[in-house]
């Protein structure tokens, strides 16, 4: 299977190749989310809200700069890493009992 976009020369091998990268994708927040798990036992420790609205600031500025950086859309990831996050801190949320 060819991996790189311009190789491909069947529309099969487009599909291929993007569940493929699905997968990494779904793997990759996987590993994200124990980082997350891990985050709102060390926030209970410390006494820490869920919600620290400056990394999440720095968090959104980082997903728009990482996509500008590779000729993505930065709104479009900035509203992506919104509901993430969102998502994030709901979990926390729960976790810590608030």
């Amino acid at each position: 299977m060819s991996e790189k976009a311009a190789d491909c020369r069947t529309m099969a091998e487009i599909r291929d190749n993007i569940d493929r990268i699905d997968r990494a994708l779904m793997d990759l927040f996987a590993e994200r989310w124990t980082f997350i798990g891990r985050a709102a036992e060390i926030k209970a420790e410390l006494g820490l809200k869920a919600d620290i609205p400056a990394r999440v600031d720095e968090v959104r500025n980082n997903a728009r700069e990482n996509a500008l950086a590779r000729g993505l859309d930065g709104d479009f990831y900035d509203g992506l890493w919104a509901q993430l996050i969102r998502h994030s801190i709901e979990h926390e949320e729960k976790t810590l009992g608030r």
